[in-house]
């Protein structure tokens, strides 16, 4: 097996399980344990696992943000089809906001059908993606988050506050069963609730992985929104 094809399986695998021992990959991957301990050597000075006693889990730390290629890739096909749903929202002319999430970023694929829209966001690849299918769009800029392709800071929140928006579409890391939301990203935080601030309506993308979950930063209560969006509904 290819070095590359193999490194792309140990993501797969613990994309789906979280966490995964040496053991347990060499033995699915018919590999021996030092290739193993190789591979996740390799991926964890990229940033995308980080190795533990006896094995490895996804994006490090609990409060470690997740590359993004590797959030882009968790619950794809649900993202898509909550994109699908949300673009129903819209209508002709809108000013929409949209994070820097990945649940956004497929958004993208889809606003390209509604027409006169103009979109603001702090995600530079949704940026890119946006401009590529025809729809105007503003980024906010600011200082980036690497990993996040993700613009934040005063400069971000600043123009966020200059625009009033129709609707915002945003995510979050975690939905707990009371309706908290939460992120590992103070930053993030900050850069949304300008958003909410300055948008009509604001709708929360959640995917059902992210349901029953809590992490350090509350950014509120869901019923201080208007609406969340899930596969599931």
């Amino acid at each position: 097996m290819l070095i590359a094809n193999r490194q792309e399986q140990i993501l797969e695998i613990l994309k789906k399980e979280r966490s995964a021992s040496v053991a347990r990959l060499a033995r699915e991957l018919y590999a021996s344990e030092p290739t193993i301990r190789r591979d996740l050597s390799l991926l964890e000075g990229k940033g995308y696992i980080k190795r533990v006693y006896g094995g490895a889990v996804i994006g490090g730390a609990p409060d470690r943000e997740i590359p993004y290629d590797v959030r882009l890739s968790e619950q794809g096909g649900a993202k898509l089809l909550i994109a699908k749903k949300a673009k129903e929202l819209v209508k002709k002319g809108d000013v929409v906001f949209l994070d820097g999430s990945s649940s956004a970023y497929n958004m993208a694929q889809v606003l390209c059908d509604v027409e006169d829209i103009l979109v603001v966001t702090s995600g530079a690849r949704t940026a890119l993606a946006l401009a590529e299918r025809g729809v105007r769009v503003i980024s906010t800029g600011g200082r980036m988050i690497t990993k996040s392709y993700t613009y934040v800071g005063s400069h971000a929140e600043a123009c966020v506050r200059g625009i009033n928006a129709d609707i915002l579409f945003f995510s979050c890391r975690g939905l707990s069963e009371d309706g908290e939301m939460s992120d590992i990203s103070i930053e993030e935080i900050n850069l949304r609730r300008a958003m909410m601030e300055r948008a009509e309506k604001k709708i929360l993308l959640c995917d059902s992985s992210k349901r029953g979950k809590k992490y350090v930063y509350s950014m509120g209560n869901i019923e201080e929104i208007d609406g969340v969006i899930s596969e599931l509904d």
